[in-house]
């Protein structure tokens, strides 16, 4: 079923939304990239690298798959937050591992573990039903200016 908002309005809604998002996306991806550039200047300043340091770049990474799925696809995996909160946890633990008591430790690593059985119960259950294709955020964005310019062509 169809907004019964005016369409004009509906389109001159959905470019500030588009908008708004691009430039949200791309403060993420800058802050995203600040922070991987600190990261390497923390390491050569230090001229040791340390497995924490290895898994936060991961995050990074995570962070910027997210940021990349969601302007190709118009939307984000769940499995993406889920690969985040498993590398936080490992880095959490590598952290703090002589400070935190062993029942802790117990209990992090017993999230990590649902948390990967989660993406695996994610995974079989898109292998087996996957998703429709649809088209979100920027993929709908630059579709509907390729339709508005094929009507357009069109009606010349």
């Amino acid at each position: 079923m169809g907004s019964s908002l005016p369409k004009r309005f509906t389109r001159i809604f959905l470019r500030i939304y588009h908008t708004i998002e691009a430039i949200l996306l791309v403060a993420i991806t800058l802050a995203t990239v600040f922070a991987i550039v600190h990261e390497f200047h923390h390491v050569f300043t230090t001229k040791m690298v340390l497995l924490t340091d290895i898994l936060l770049m991961f995050i990074y990474l995570e962070v910027l798959s997210m940021i990349h799925q969601f302007v190709v696809h118009g939307k984000i995996p769940v499995r993406y937050p889920i690969y985040i909160a498993i590398m936080a946890i490992a880095r959490y633990i590598t952290l703090g591992m002589k400070e935190l008591d062993g029942v802790f430790v117990v209990w992090l690593s017993l999230a990590a573990l649902i948390l990967a059985l989660a993406t695996l119960v994610v995974r079989f259950g898109h292998h087996y039903w996957p998703y429709k294709a649809t088209n979100r955020g920027f993929a709908s964005l630059l579709n509907d200016e390729q339709r508005d310019k094929h009507s357009t062509k069109d009606e010349h």
